[in-house]
């Protein structure tokens, strides 16, 4: 049940005030009441009414005054207003128009026409006062949208980033999972793969830039699907390298095989790539290394510039087995020979002198997996 209404008697004649509020009260309305233009003013700021009886002459200000004041404030311009007047209505009318008035009423009072004018003006309040519920609420919503749209917008941007580093599926469930604590550096197993192209120095030495860059941009694109397609991380293109993990941010069953999967794939993609460039006498061959181990993972860099990365021996074990193989071959270590079981097809070689590796390291060239999949 909603309220009832508030009505504000406006008259410095005291009878005046009192009658009107005793019509208005026995009609089951609120009545709030003042004696001059001043304390009509602050009666407005406190009461809230819905409604304003308004005698025209008051001393000090007049009804006129007290209606031009509230009709240039925005929060009671709309505030329904009868002047009530023992003059000439005819006379008064176009003054009262002028000052921003809604009705009249001529003393002494009607009370019939009293009650009509009130309510005809309430039913006009009540409207106004839902268009600007629904206004405020509307208002509210785009505000709401806004941000949602701001919030999306941020998440794509987010998403385009992460995307320059993660597999899409990756990328979706990090923003969903809130990036912050998955790029955070951690510890992890992962299986790291190396790939390096074969006479690259060579060929970048005997042709022009834009033929490097279009043999690079073929390059990474081919590479780029097959990667995507088994959910690596790229960790970074650097020149004709491509340095992919598996097993973070997310774990992932059986890294090694998949990285092996992956490699595997990659020479079977790379075949078509230098049969075309033989043809135009460019001598380019694609070499990997697989190591498999301990990691530390996260977001590396400075504000500006981030890479999600990995830090660790098994990243110079898997570059430096990729160093060792020929073209063609796809070289792993022995963490990684053990997970891919007996169904694969393996042939040891070395064991290797590696670069900043003490001892001789045990390797072996990866010929195919149990599932068919091979070099």
């Amino acid at each position: 049940m909603s309220a009832p209404a508030k009505v504000l008697v406006v008259d410095d004649t005291p009878h005046n005030v009192k009658l009107l509020a005793d019509l208005l009260a026995v009609k089951g309305y609120v009545v709030a009441t003042a004696v001059d233009g001043a304390q009509a003013l602050a009666s407005v700021a406190s009461d809230k009414p819905d409604l304003i009886l308004l005698d025209i002459m008051m001393p000090g200000l007049s009804g006129y005054d007290v209606c031009r004041r509230l009709r240039a404030d925005a929060e009671t311009a709309l505030l329904p207003i009868v002047l009530v007047t023992s003059l000439d209505p005819n006379q008064e009318r176009i003054k009262g128009i002028e000052a921003g008035a809604d009705d009249f009423l001529s003393k002494p009072i009607n009370q019939p026409e009293l009650f009509a004018r009130v309510r005809s003006l309430l039913r006009v309040k009540s409207l106004q006062d839902e268009v600007r519920r629904q206004a405020d609420a509307l208002k509210e919503w785009n505000t709401k949208l806004e941000e949602r749209v701001a919030d999306q917008v941020t998440q794509l941007a987010r998403l385009g980033q992460l995307k320059r580093f993660f597999s899409p599926q990756i990328a979706d469930a990090i923003i969903a999972a809130g990036e912050s604590s998955i790029l955070a550096p951690h510890r992890r197993e992962i299986c790291y793969v190396f790939t390096d192209l074969r006479g690259f120095t060579a060929f970048t030495d005997a042709v022009e830039p834009e033929e490097v860059q279009a043999v690079l941009h073929d390059y990474h694109a081919t590479m780029g699907e097959v990667i995507t397609g088994h959910e690596g991380t790229v960790d970074r293109f650097a020149g004709d390298g491509i340095l992919i993990f598996f097993n973070d941010p997310f774990p992932v069953t059986e890294p090694g095989k998949r990285a092996a999967t992956m490699a595997l794939a990659m020479q079977a993609r790379f075949a078509p790539m230098r049969a075309r460039w033989t043809k135009l006498g460019h001598d380019l061959d694609l070499g990997i290394g697989i190591a498999q181990g301990f990691a530390t993972l996260g977001a590396f860099g400075f504000e500006g510039r981030w890479d999600y990365s990995a830090i660790g021996g098994v990243v110079n074990l898997a570059a430096r087995l990729c160093s060792e193989a020929r073209g063609g071959q796809v070289l792993i270590d022995r963490r990684t020979r053990a997970g891919l079981g007996d169904g694969a097809e393996v042939k040891p070689v070395g064991p290797l002198t590696l670069k900043g590796y003490a001892q001789p390291v045990t390797a072996f060239e990866l010929m195919r997996l149990g599932d068919g999949s091979s070099a």
